[in-house]
Formats: structure tokens, C-alpha cells, sequence
């Protein structure tokens, strides 16, 4: 990757708040929002460094977004610069959920924020195919390349082969294919770092990681310490994404520790839907849920204790492994490998964005069954014309009328919500 000019930081800020403020609608529009902002709008990062990342943050557990703003926010700025891009991706999603718990434990089900929001997601929608569009034009260049995306896409959506699954063997194809020549060329430009940095991150960002657990566990606090273990021990399994978790957890949590019903279950992920952030907030849920028995200050410690030991480990991640990402870029198998991973990246974004466009402009799936093949298509007796009408006033603002993002998502929001008033 080329060398960078340093980044103001008003401008480091400014972005990456947009960026934080904007990332609703899951990893896939949350990438294509960073993508928008650090790539092609302001210049910061090449294309084949943002998809090398991509692909590492992907062989990572925890969410993927969140870990590849931060991976961002350190190549700009360095460790600081990482820690304020993976606070302002995370901290204004958590601040409108612990809003949103707090109200839905005392209130239940809250149809405005719904509907608010509906605007919001039919906009990303837009986004998120735009975003494809341009990461599949430059991540798959080639024959193989394209299979990969494809079948990625078939796998996981129809499927439900796990994502680390298809990570590896994709994987093991590049770097069984790569290129003997081009090895030699890429094997001559950079030594393998110095690793006097992992000891010190390791030893820094664990501690931080336990403190909270170790002062729970000091003081007899014995269900915010469960609590605590419970999300620390999802924050090392979260392969591939939210998606990939949400049904260990739904049933750890409503099965096996009671902590919600099914129904909360469902709520809360609901409203981690309508949030910016990533999916995975719906922890911090989870968290206030199963802390209300210790009143109301239980449940805003519950909900913080879960973002603490959710999130702290994707610093760890990060800062230990982003200083070999551009020497990954030059081994050749791994290096292909790599491309490989993007390849099926871009199949998997695909598919995210395909659920989240289908459960955006219809109420109701129905599951086609052949032989081991399970596929959601949408019941068309069920479009949502109110997303579709906003989706194309979206599309209008955006694309017609040149109007910016922001604007768009404030105007298309509030059409949103006199849809609900009125209709």
C-alpha cells in the first residue's frame, strides 16, 4: 500500500462521526457507507488496500464493519486514530439502543422508531447495491474470481454453509493458484515486521478486557459477572459476522439462562435492525434485559458491561494484526489467498445485501425446499409499498436530483414516519 499524507484531524473526525452516524442496516451497508466516504470520496485509502482489509477483518471474529473502520482509523492515524474510529462506529448505535432498551423495557414494542427508521433502510438499501456494484467491478477481475463470488453466494444463501467455511477454502484455493512469477515479484518488496508490538497490545487491551470481569468477580456480583463471561465467550466465536451467532445466542439467552422470553428476543433484534451500528448491538439488548432485575441502573450497567467485553476484543484483533497486513499483501500465496477471500467476500456481501433487501420491501418470505437447498423469496402479496415509494424517493434525491446523503436520510426518514401517521 502507498505510503499516506497525514489526515487533518477535523477531517479524521468529521468522516469518520458521518460514517459512524450513517452505518445502519448491517455489514453490508455499513462497508459500503466506508467505503463511500474513506475510498471514494476523500481519497484516504487505495482500493486494494480497503479490499485487503476487508478480507482480514473477515477471518476475524466480531463484527467485521466495526473492526475494519478501526483498521482504517489506525492506517490514517495510527493506534489512536483506530481507537476513535472504532468508538464513533460503535458509541451512536449503542446510545440510541440503550435509549431503545430502556424505553422497551417499561413500555414494550415502539412502532414510531420503526417507522422512523424505515426511511433510513430503504435509503441504505440504494447504497448497499451501489456499494456492490463498485467492489465486485474491482474485486473480480477474473473468470475464477467471479465462480468464487457466485458460489459464495449459493452456499451461504442457500445453503447456510458457514461463512469460516467458505473463508477457508477460498482461502486454500488462492494460495494453491498463485502465480510462481508474480511470487518472486511481490516476495522482494517488504521483510516481515517486527512483532515488539504484539506482547505490549496483547498484554494492554487484555487487561482492559478482563478489568471489568475481575472487579465483578472481586465485589460477588454474580449475575453481571455471568453476564460478562457469557459475552466474552461470543466476542471469540462471532465468525463471520452477527448472523452467524444470532442463533447460539437467542437460544443460550431465552432457552438456557432465561434471562429474555422469544419475544423480547425477537424485539431486540428488531430494533438493532433500525440502529446505526452493527448488527451485533443487539447484544448491548441483551445485556439491559437481563440486568433489569437489578433495577434500572443494572440494566445501563448491563448494557455497558456487554459493549465492553463485545467490543474491547476487536482492538485487541486489530492493533495485533493490522502492522501484517501489507506484508500479507506481498507474500504471493497469501497475497492470493487474500484476493481469493475478497472474491468471496464480495459473494457474501451479496447475499447479506439480498436479506436485507428482501426483509426491507416485504413483510413475508416463503422457503423454497429442494434436497438440501433452503432459500427465503419474497411472498409479492406482501411488498411494502411504503418502502418501495421510499426507496424511490431515495433513489430520486440520490441519483436524480444529486441531493446529499445526509439530506437524503433526513428527508426520506421523515417521509417514513408521515407514512405511519397518515396512512
Amino acid at each position: 500500500m502507498t505510503p499516506l499524507p497525514p489526515i487533518p484531524l477535523p477531517d479524521f473526525l468529521k468522516a469518520f462521526a458521518r460514517i459512524g452516524l450513517l452505518s445502519f442496516g448491517g455489514p453490508a451497508a455499513q462497508i459500503a457507507v466506508m467505503h463511500r466516504e474513506v475510498v471514494e470520496s476523500r481519497g484516504w485509502m487505495d482500493e486494494d488496500g480497503f479490499l485487503s482489509a476487508l478480507s482480514f477483518c473477515m477471518m476475524l471474529p466480531g463484527p467485521e464493519a466495526m473492526q475494519l473502520a478501526t483498521y482504517c482509523g489506525w492506517r490514517l492515524r495510527g493506534v489512536p486514530g483506530g481507537v476513535i474510529a472504532g468508538l464513533f462506529f460503535v458509541l451512536p448505535g449503542a446510545l440510541v439502543m440503550l435509549i431503545l432498551a430502556a424505553l422497551y423495557a417499561h413500555f414494550g414494542h415502539l412502532p414510531l422508531s420503526e417507522a422512523l427508521f424505515l426511511g433510513v433502510k430503504a435509503t441504505v438499501t440504494l447504497i448497499v447495491l451501489q456499494a456492490l456494484f463498485r467492489l465486485g467491478k474491482k474485486a473480480l477481475g477474473r473468470v475464477d474470481r467471479w465462480a468464487l463470488a457466485v458460489i459464495s453466494f449459493v452456499l451461504i444463501t442457500g445453503f447456510d454453509v458457514p461463512f469460516p467455511v467458505i473463508v477457508v477454502a477460498a482461502a486454500l484455493y488462492g494460495g494453491i493458484t498463485a502465480s510462481p512469477t508474480q511470487a518472486q515479484k511481490l516476495a522482494q518488496k517488504r521483510a516481515v515486521p517486527k512483532a515488539h508490538h504484539l506482547p505490549r497490545t496483547l498484554a494492554i487491551w487484555g487487561a482492559l478486557w478482563a478489568a471489568p470481569l475481575l472487579v465483578l468477580w472481586a465485589t460477588g456480583q454474580e449475575r453481571l459477572l455471568a453476564i460478562g463471561l457469557f459475552f466474552s465467550r461470543l466476542a471469540v466465536v462471532t465468525f463471520g459476522g452477527a448472523y452467524a451467532v444470532l442463533a447460539y445466542m437467542s437460544q443460550e439467552v431465552v432457552n438456557n439462562q432465561g434471562w429474555l422470553t422469544p419475544e423480547a428476543m425477537l424485539d431486540g433484534l428488531g430494533l438493532a435492525e433500525t440502529t446505526p451500528g452493527p448488527l451485533i448491538l443487539v447484544t448491548e439488548f441483551v445485556g439491559y434485559m437481563a440486568a433489569t432485575p437489578l433495577g434500572l441502573w443494572g440494566g445501563v450497567i448491563g448494557a455497558a458491561l456487554t459493549l465492553w467485553v463485545t467490543f474491547v476484543p476487536c482492538f485487541l484483533w486489530i492493533f495485533a494484526g493490522a502492522p501484517y497486513i501489507d506484508w500479507i499483501s506481498t507474500r504471493p500465496r497469501l497475497s492470493n489467498a487474500l484476493k481469493a477471500i475478497t472474491a468471496a467476500v464480495v459473494g457474501v456481501i451479496a447475499s447479506l445485501s439480498w436479506w436485507f433487501t428482501l426483509h426491507v420491501l416485504f413483510a413475508q418470505t416463503a422457503r423454497l425446499t429442494l434436497g438440501p437447498l433452503r432459500l427465503d423469496l419474497p411472498m409479492l402479496q406482501s411488498l411494502d409499498l411504503r418502502a418501495l415509494a421510499l426507496m424511490m424517493l431515495a433513489g430520486g434525491l440520490l441519483f436524480g436530483l444529486k441531493r446529499g446523503l445526509m439530506t437524503v436520510l433526513a428527508l426520506v426518514a421523515l417521509a417514513g414516519l408521515a407514512f405511519h401517521i397518515v396512512l
